[in-house]
């Protein structure tokens, strides 16, 4: 399954509201903003740790999200901030796990995204090369068990689809006819290797077929063509028709992080895919299509503005954990009832 959304071409709507296309463009904008105050403390040495940003993939996670249901739960990966603030996530939580704050989500000893909240509908990652594909098809089995109809959506990179984690989880997925919906993000590189020195497949769709499962591939800077292809999958996952994978064509027009300088990469490709920007392009659809006025999206840049500011404000200056903190809920307290298998540390 292709796009029917050419570039340049209006935007087809999805069956979506104009209130949910105005709340499209505002996750999307909510995205980059915070990437780039992001970079700002970063460059003043205010981030702990690697910054990872998803210039130029914001459609592909917000769109792949949106399809999704209340109960329904994604894992992302480190360019899937989108998906997350889709399910509820704040800016706040962001800032304050990026800096490792004490009260973040995870009181400083994760960093970044790496934060789970399955009440909203988010599970973190343990690793970004294809672990959290098997993670996730033991979710959608634990659904199954529970006769719950509910969907689990994981994001795989196009390099984690070359690994044997990616392999097990699919293929058990597959077997099982869970209700998973896998998205590769075809951003052209595995770090800095291109996609052809690490897999023969011209598309990595074709690997579908040999899975048995559906195949389906969309624009993945189209974040209507995203939805549109995500909700027939998770519809098509929650009627019991098994696996989708998705594979989205985008591209990563930062560096594997910050501190990556994209040396392999020529300036004449990061200016083509420049001029295909999913934030810009679903910008002029809306207005040429007559569903928002720029004055209309000015306001939604105001208020991400405002949001970002006010996080900034409320957790730039908070402490870090205490070093005591550490061992906090580590070890497990004694159980109320002596029981065999529990060994205290003094016995």
């Amino acid at each position: 399954m292709t796009s029917t959304l050419e570039p340049g071409t209006p935007a087809l709507h999805a069956g979506l509201s104009q209130a949910q296309l105005h709340e499209l463009y505002y996750f999307m904008r909510l995205t980059r903003s915070i990437e780039e105050k992001l970079v700002n403390l970063y460059r003043q040495t205010k981030v702990i740790g690697g910054l990872f940003r998803s210039l130029g993939q914001e459609a592909d996670a917000v769109g792949s999200a949106y399809a999704l249901d209340k109960g329904d739960i994604l894992s992302p990966l480190i360019r899937n901030l989108g998906s997350m603030l889709v399910k509820g996530a704040t800016p706040v939580e962001v800032l304050r796990q990026y800096m490792a704050k004490a009260e973040s989500p995870t009181r400083g000893r994760e960093l970044n995204i790496h934060f789970n909240d399955l009440e909203r509908g988010f599970l973190g990652q343990i690793s970004h090369l294809g672990d959290m594909v098997a993670v996730m098809a033991g979710v959608t089995l634990s659904f199954r068990m529970r006769r719950e109809a509910r969907v689990g959506l994981v994001y795989v990179g196009d390099g984690a689809m070359s690994t044997g984690a990616f392999h097990e989880g699919i293929n058990f997925a597959a077997v099982q006819r869970l209700p998973l919906v896998i998205v590769a993000e075809n951003n052209g590189y595995a770090y800095s290797t291109p996609m052809h020195k690490q897999t023969a497949v011209a598309e990595l769709v074709e690997k579908a077929a040999g899975y048995g499962v559906r195949g389906a591939q969309a624009d993945g800077n189209d974040v209507l063509a995203v939805y549109e292809v995500t909700k027939e999958a998770v519809e098509r996952a929650r009627a019991g028709g098994g696996v989708t994978l998705i594979e989205l064509m985008t591209y990563r027009r930062k560096g594997h992080a910050e501190h990556d300088n994209q040396s392999y990469v020529t300036k004449e490709e990061l200016e083509a895919w420049a001029a295909k920007d999913p934030l810009d392009r679903y910008a002029r659809h809306l207005t040429e299509g007559g569903r928002a006025t720029a004055a209309e999206l000015a306001a939604i840049d105001a208020r991400v503005t405002a949001e970002i500011d006010t996080a900034v404000a409320l957790c730039e200056n908070e402490p870090l954990p205490e070093p005591a903190t550490a061992l906090d809920g580590v070890l497990a307290e004694p159980p109320k009832a002596e029981l065999e298998w529990y060994r205290r540390l003094d016995g």
